[in-house]
């Protein structure tokens, strides 16, 4: 669906077979009325959000929004592979090594300094994966059906990957926080000293959400006892300046993959495969159309706060332990346990196909999840 107001152009990529809430088809055509707004497209995992929708992606003219990257700045997931084989699963063993909610013990400044940030920024919570929907998994290739393009990205049946996805903790907290304790939820020129201030803070999130990703990487690996090759890192929750037409304008991605960095893994739920996919060609030419986005994940079915009343009569939380996928998952709170079930979220396969069928993008891989952490506090 799309529509031209005003030199305003929506849509939302998604089939008939998709099911997307009327609320956040609203969300997405409200926030298209805001100032300076040129495009706004909702991705197949689009879903509502405290205002503004998630899976979402925004062009403007002249202003930039805070609110529309949100408080997890710099938000995204990394993959690595590992030197785990396949064949040789120790899940019981390596989750009984696994504690990667407290504070890292390792040498937190010199950390941040390979990345050319403050020695002390937000060092207590670096490694760490936080809420939500956040994670840390072991993935074991299921299928290939681009072998070439696997093989370039180094991805082979015989080894494990490890996918992270984190992002600036505390860090973006604070600096939209700040935006809105002075601004509301209004947006900026993008030539006033506000803005710019608010982009130099934006650009620090990234980089701590690159050095957090990385440490948890390092951590998880570390305490099975291997290390890892990162693949690619890429981040969904961000604002940047892009050339349209010869005129600069500001993309924003909430909850939005980058279509224009080559291969991503979009990932389903801790109890469904995911999928390592690269844009099309066709896609790669007429990016505009999509923002240069793609969706991040399957997307929210349910609301976190109706989940446990809709599960609780048949799952109790040790039945999310293991999943239908024959993976396990360490998720010690009983809350989270509920709000992240597989039954909240929305058919990868759909919002895959969706993609597919739009000439967005093409699978090469389908991965299986064989270890997801999620945190280990009560």
């Amino acid at each position: 669906m799309g529509s031209l107001e005003k030199g305003v152009i929506v849509r939302v990529i998604a089939s008939n077979q998709n099911w997307v809430e009327g609320n956040a088809v609203q969300q997405l055509e409200q926030t298209s009325k805001l100032e300076g707004i040129t495009r706004a497209v909702g991705m197949p995992d689009l879903h509502a959000g405290k205002g503004c929708p998630i899976g979402a992606a925004f062009l403007s003219r002249g202003w930039i929004y805070p609110a529309l990257v949100g408080n997890d700045i710099g938000c995204g997931m990394g993959l690595w592979r590992t030197e785990l084989k396949a064949k040789k699963l120790k899940l019981d063993k390596w989750a009984a090594k696994l504690q990667l909610d407290g504070t890292w013990e390792g040498d937190a400044a010199s950390w941040l300094a390979r990345y050319e940030l403050p020695n002390d920024l937000f060092k207590d919570s670096l490694g760490t994966i936080g809420g939500g929907n956040h994670f840390a998994e072991l993935q074991a290739v299921e299928k290939i059906y681009d072998a070439d393009a696997c093989s370039a990205l180094g991805i082979e049946k015989k080894w494990l990957y490890f996918l992270a996805h984190s992002g600036s903790r505390g860090l973006g907290h604070e600096i939209l926080r700040d935006h809105v304790g002075c601004f509301g939820k209004a947006g900026l020129p993008d030539e006033s000293t506000e803005a710019k201030a608010y982009i130099t803070k934006h650009d620090r999130a990234l980089g701590w959400a690159v050095a957090n990703r990385d440490l948890i990487a390092h951590r998880f690996l570390s305490a099975l006892g291997s290390d890892g090759y990162k693949i690619f890192d890429l981040a969904h929750n961000t604002v940047t300046p892009r050339d349209i037409n010869g005129e600069q304008q500001w993309l924003h991605r909430k909850g939005a993959a980058p279509s224009d960095q080559g291969a991503l893994v979009i990932p389903g739920s801790r109890g469904t495969y995911s999928y390592l996919v690269a844009p099309t060609e066709s896609q790669v030419a007429s990016q505009l159309e999509n923002a240069f986005s793609l969706a991040h994940g399957a997307g929210r079915k349910w609301m976190r706060s109706e989940v446990k009343g809709r599960l609780s009569a048949k799952f109790r939380p040790n039945d999310f332990f293991k999943t239908d996928l024959g993976g396990l998952v360490i998720c010690e709170n009983k809350a989270l346990i509920y709000e992240e079930a597989p039954q909240a979220y929305k058919n990868i396969d759909i919002v895959i196909q969706d993609m597919v069928d739009a000439d967005l993008i093409r699978v090469l891989a389908v991965l299986r999840p064989v270890l997801n952490y999620k945190t280990r506090r009560r």
